[in-house]
């Protein structure tokens, strides 16, 4: 199974940004707004210039409690890991597991298409699996 299967199922293709400019404070409450962990930080809404993540605002609060003043620029993680459409499910974990993110920005020709989490990528496993279970169910009683 590939990515652009599992962006597909998402209820939402919606992908919340934020400006590299904006303060600590908006991407707290944008971040409890939108219910998620992670943003996607873009001037523009379909380039990717970092992320910046629940993580990202605790760590910095932990060594500097005026983190909120600071911009999302200061905190945000520059280079990201991303993924395309085609990138199969398996190897996207495996990447997230050994890295230790939770959130992948999925990007088609250098722009934002989507974003991953790992909830994503459970949900899809479980659904799977479920499916699976199901068939074999159906094939023991069919015997």
């Amino acid at each position: 199974m590939r990515i652009g299967d599992v962006l597909h199922a998402k209820p939402s293709h919606d992908v919340v940004t934020i400006g590299p400019d904006a303060g600590v404070r908006e991407l707290v409450a944008k971040l409890a707004e939108h219910n998620v962990g992670a943003l996607i930080v873009s001037s523009d809404g379909s380039t990717l210039e970092g992320i910046v993540s629940e993580r990202d605002v605790v760590r910095h609060l932990h060594s500097d409690g005026t983190v909120v003043n600071n911009t999302v620029a200061a905190i945000m993680t520059a280079v990201v890991e991303t993924c395309d459409e085609d990138t199969h499910v398996d190897e996207l974990m495996k990447i997230m597991t050994q890295r230790r993110i939770r959130h992948v920005p999925v990007v088609h020709d250098g722009r934002l298409v989507g974003i991953i989490s790992i909830g994503d990528v459970v949900k899809h496993r479980i659904d799977q699996l479920e499916f699976e279970r199901d068939q074999l169910d159906s094939y023991v009683h069919q015997i």
